[in-house]
């Protein structure tokens, strides 16, 4: 039988040696990939940073501000550097909270079943998005109140809360769901632990995760809280019953999360639930303070409104502890029968391998399949490959490499200024245009729509002087996402002019057309948003 100690060492080398190959694995994937509409998005916050955005706090622009050096690395690899290693630091943390709840095994659990998840190891650990950050402080929030809320209070738990009333802050910082970590703390005092309110480290810590979000709240005052205009009104619930988003809102979860994790989870909350004890009270209702609220709240507002899976993504990080030290006390007897099914349970070891398949299709579908899963008809070369998703993230290299010859001959005819400005109209795909076309060449790129298709380029368009009145730019059209581009442009520009065509290809077959235009003679007529005006009208 083994020890302790050696428990623990096997235990240790085996997660550190996942972290390595996982994070081998994403750094990987996150530099031969292109960016998703999202992530290419958040690249405007490192590059206009403020002390907080239209649509999230400013956390994740200063992550990728941090691993691009200021923007110096501006390549996938970089930007993408602290979802890759975020992720790597919370697999040990998880690893390190169920180890103190139950023994290392529970631990080597909890790692893997966090390595498998979905929203965890790849969103948020290899995409760079609010959730990136996100993800960091939720877990340490989480560490250092394990080690505070249970406990006896003392100058050691006290410590710990404080800190913990940071990371709570800083989740904050990251994104405005960082708050269910403080609504699950003030639950668990208020409903099963009083004697925190009577001392004065709860209050103290609570005042430094409210200190934190000072940014934000001054940046929405200054902006006539346009943020969280927005965010009311994406969630506010209508008055009619929509089982059709409740379903998809449930089933994204069991997807974002891994359907085997998932069941995991839940059949781990159930044996709870019925009354197996796996751990101490206290501990079980911090976790579960941790992410019921949120995962409730947003699937009830599934019912009226729709929602997106990846909103209730932490809400899973605590249970995963849970379901971990769950099915490690399921298989304690086994350690008598056979040690090897101890180490390795087809449960756990199951869910990574149903993760590393559904990686592996992706990576290959959307950087090597021939199939076309958007529209094929020749006659309607302007929508070809419309509605194909693996589209999002691919062939944006392909098309700067071929239309940059293009625009420079037709800079060099004289039909064009030099650094002639782009328009695009919505934020996806205008932010990719931007990114992989327009800006490394030195093209200032003018984003057209209303608040909900523009977003932070309300403010952008200012910072790059708008259009003027007799203005010639450019256009891009991707049939992936075409516009009619004389029903969108026509009253705007005196003559639209068609330059050429370039075709997009992935493993030797058509994908998609990118289309470049030129728009002369600006008429001065369109109604962008103007982010400095007061009582903003966000869906004009």
């Amino acid at each position: 039988m083994e020890t302790n100690s050696i428990t623990e060492n096997r235990a240790t080398k085996i997660v550190l040696r996942l972290i390595v190959i996982s994070s081998i694995i994403r750094a990987f994937i996150g530099g031969w990939m292109e960016f998703s509409n999202d992530e290419v998005y958040y690249w405007t916050y490192a590059l206009y940073p403020a002390l907080s955005h239209f649509d999230h706090p400013p956390m994740v622009g200063w992550v990728i501000q941090l691993f691009t050096l200021n923007l110096t690395l501006p390549y996938e690899f970089f930007m993408r550097l602290g979802g890759v290693v975020f992720a790597g630091i919370n697999t040990y943390l998880i690893y390190r909270i169920a180890s103190k709840i139950k023994d290392h095994i529970a631990g080597l659990y909890a790692a893997f079943l966090y390595t498998s998840s979905i929203y965890a190891s790849i969103l948020a650990g290899i995409f760079i998005i609010p959730d990136t950050p996100q993800t960091l402080f939720w877990m340490l929030s989480i560490y250092f109140l394990m080690d505070s809320l249970p406990k006896e209070i003392n100058a050691k738990s006290r410590k710990n809360l404080l800190i913990g009333g940071l990371m709570i802050g800083l989740a904050g910082l990251s994104k405005y769901h960082g708050g269910f970590i403080g609504i699950g703390v003030a639950l668990y005092v208020i409903l099963a632990d009083r004697r925190w309110l009577k001392d004065w480290s709860i209050w103290a810590a609570g005042a430094i995760a409210v200190a934190c979000m000072f940014p934000v709240i001054y940046w929405n005052y200054s902006n006539d809280f346009i943020s969280f205009t927005f965010h009311t009104e994406r969630v506010t619930p209508a008055l009619e019953l929509r089982l059709d988003y409740f379903f998809t809102e449930v089933g994204g979860q069991i997807a974002y999360n891994n359907p085997w994790n998932w069941y995991l989870i839940i059949a781990a909350l159930i044996g709870i639930f019925k009354g197996r004890k796996v751990m101490q009270k206290k501990e079980l209702q911090v976790l579960l303070y941790n992410g019921l609220p949120l995962l409730l709240v947003f699937t009830s507002f599934a019912l009226f409104r729709r929602t997106l899976p990846h909103w209730t993504g932490p809400a899973y990080l605590p249970l995963i502890i849970i379901a971990a030290v769950y099915w490690r006390d399921k298989l304690i007897d086994a350690k008598a029968k056979n040690v090897s099914r101890l180490w390795k349970p087809n449960r756990i070891v199951g869910s990574t391998i149903f993760l590393t398949v559904v990686l592996c299709i992706a990576f290959w579908l959307i950087n090597f399949s021939p199939l076309q899963l958007g529209k094929t008809d020749a006659s309607k070369p302007e929508v070809f490959g419309e509605y194909d998703f693996t589209q999002d993230m691919y062939g944006w290299r392909q098309i700067n490499k071929k239309l940059k010859p293009i625009i420079e001959q037709d800079v060099a005819k004289g039909n064009m200024k030099k650094n002639a400005k782009f328009v695009a109209y919505e934020w996806f795909p205008g932010t990719h245009i931007d990114f992989y076309i327009a800006h490394p060449n030195g093209h200032p790129l003018i984003m057209m729509g209303n608040w909900d298709q523009i977003h932070k380029y309300a403010w952008i368009n200012n910072d790059r002087g708008g259009l003027e009145v007799g203005e010639d730019v450019y256009f891009v059209n991707v049939t992936n996402w075409g516009r009619d581009v004389h029903q969108v442009f026509d009253q705007y520009f005196d003559a639209i002019e068609e330059v050429d065509r370039v075709e997009v290809t992935r493993a030797g077959v058509l994908m998609r057309y990118a289309y470049l235009y030129r728009l002369k003679g600006y008429k001065g007529n369109y109604p962008f948003p103007d982010p400095f005006e007061k009582h903003h009208h966000l869906n004009n």
